[in-house]
This record gives C-alpha cells, structure tokens and sequence, in this order.
C-alpha cells in the first residue's frame, strides 16, 4: 500500500520571476522542494522555469549571476513566483506592474515571496485579500497598501495568491503545497530529507499538526531496526490505538502500520543506494527477519526489487 496521493497528477509548471538582489537561498528553498520530491516519487511532479522581466540574467544580493530561461512575456503556467528580496523599492515600476497584470492571466496562482508581495501589491494583485511580506517590512507595506488584509505569518494562501515572509518560509510553503497535492507521507519525506523540524510555533505549518502524531512518527525513526507494535507505540504517546489510527490517517492520509512500513523501508532505500551490505543485512537493518519479505514489502511500496536500486 502507498500512501501518497495523486499517483496520476499533471505536471506543475512552476516559474521563478527573478529581480536583481534577489535571495539565493529563498531561491534555493522554493526550487529544492520540488527537485527531491520529483526524486523521491520517482517521476517527474514539477517543472520549473528561472524568469525574468526582460529575459536578462538576474544576480542575487551575493553576486551570484543566474541565467533565465527566458522572459516573463507569454509564459504561462499553475505559478509564478516573483522573488525580488533586497533590493524590491527599486522594481516596483511601471514594467514591473505591466508585467505582473498581463502575467495574471495566464497563471492559475500569483505568489509573492519573501517581499515579492510588495510588488503584487504596486500591481493591485492583493487588493481585498489577506497577505504577508516578510516582518521588517510588515508595518511600511500595511501603510502603502490599505486595500490588502495583512497578516503578520509566515506564509498565506488566499483563493489564487500566494505569500510569504521570507527565505526559509518559503520552504514551508512548498512542502505544504506538495502536501496538499500529492500527500502528506511525501511531505514527511521532505522534512526528513532536509532535516526540517515536525514541530515549531504556531505560525509554523509543521508536517504532522498534532503532538501525538508527531511523537508516534519520532518514535518510529528510533525504531527501525526492531520495531515497535503498534499498540506500544500509542502507549508511550499517551493514546490508544484506535485513536492514534484516526488521527494518523486524519493528517497523514493513511494508518500508523503504512507510515512506519515506510519509513523503514526509506531507509532501506538509503542503505542499498549508499552502502554494499549484503541484502539480508539491509533487511535485518529495517526490521525484516529475511531479505525476501523486505523484497516483497520493497516492490509493494516502491514498484521495485530491492536489487534494481543497485543495477547498473
């Protein structure tokens, strides 16, 4: 059984609309996201374009010269991202505007990251809705624009806008967004990947909402060799078993036994493409007493043999 959803989604054509002074690392998080979750489905889910106004390259606030893959003029797609970070007051023109309008109409979604949000505003691509920028801005873009609802969050979705407050919030707005698509299990492998933490303030959009659901899934992590039953699982949370079932399958998309099933075979997935164990010892690694159930479990999951990781 796996337990993402959307196996048969389109592709999503994301832009990245760049302005000189641009964050890298807003850059870097809003990309890397989509990169790994293409990896870790196995095919392609996003694609995604460098644009630019005017089809020039763009350099970062650390000089760092990025070459677009074309201009903002008749490209379309589910999203554009406009990301003009430091030095924003200066693209806040009328070409900017022109361009952001005209783009609208041939975007499903308009996102403004970081204080991209500063120049869907200028366009009047906010009005009457809710937003936020990033925080140092905050109180000067409320002034500047009465029209828009500010929020002082880390990222806002609202109908077909899109914004948020900064560089690592934009990490949190794609993971969230391949959440809510493809499923809340290839979210948890994102924060895994990237070491992001499941649990943060309450302006955070952690990856399991719930404590409970969150300490079942550390507890499965730390588990992996000899693994838990269930029922000690819920135990150690403070929860029943029936209870942690609901509330796993309620924010995950699928049931305690799925989720670890997983999770472990991940790790399998990582030991076969990164070490030269004997298959056998792999499996006793993740809890499997033979190499032939993990086979089985592996194909299952993953639409594979364990053996066609190390092909080639």
């Amino acid at each position: 059984m796996q337990i993402w959803k959307n196996h048969t989604a389109a592709v999503q054509q994301i832009d990245v609309l760049l302005f000189d002074a641009f964050s890298g690392l807003c850059l870097a998080n809003t990309i890397e996201p989509m990169r790994a979750a293409n990896t870790l489905a196995g095919r392609t889910l996003y694609s995604w374009r460098l644009l630019t106004v005017d089809g020039a390259p763009a350099t970062s606030s650390s000089g760092m010269s990025v070459a677009a893959h074309g201009a903002l003029s008749g490209q379309s797609g589910d999203m554009l991202i406009a990301m003009p970070s430091y030095e924003f007051a200066r693209h806040a023109n009328e070409t900017t505007r022109r361009a952001l309008r005209a783009a609208a109409g041939r975007y499903s979604v308009l996102a403004g990251f970081d204080t991209g949000s500063w120049l869907l505003a200028d366009a009047g691509l906010l009005n009457r809705r809710r937003a936020t920028i990033h925080w140092e801005e905050l109180e000067r873009f409320g002034e500047a624009f009465p029209d828009v609802q500010t929020e002082r969050a880390r990222f806002v979705e609202e109908q077909d806008r899109v914004t948020c407050s900064g560089a690592q919030a934009a990490f949190d707005v794609m993971s969230h967004r391949i959440g809510a698509r493809h499923g809340q299990a290839l979210r948890l492998e994102l924060a895994t990947l990237f070491m992001s933490p499941d649990e943060g303030t309450p302006q955070d959009v952690p990856v399991a909402r719930g404590r409970s659901v969150s300490r079942a899934i550390r507890l499965m992590q730390e588990h992996v060799e000899q693994p838990l039953p269930m029922g000690e699982i819920a135990r150690q949370i403070g929860r029943s078993q029936k209870d942690l079932e609901a509330r796993m399958k309620r924010e995950l998309g699928a049931v305690p036994r799925a989720v670890y099933r997983r999770i472990r075979l991940l790790v399998a997935r990582k030991l076969l493409k990164e070490s030269d164990l004997p298959m056998a010892e792999v499996a006793l690694r993740v809890g499997y007493q033979d190499a032939s159930a993990m086979a089985r479990a592996y194909k299952a999951e993953f639409g594979l043999r364990p053996s066609g990781e190390r092909s080639g």
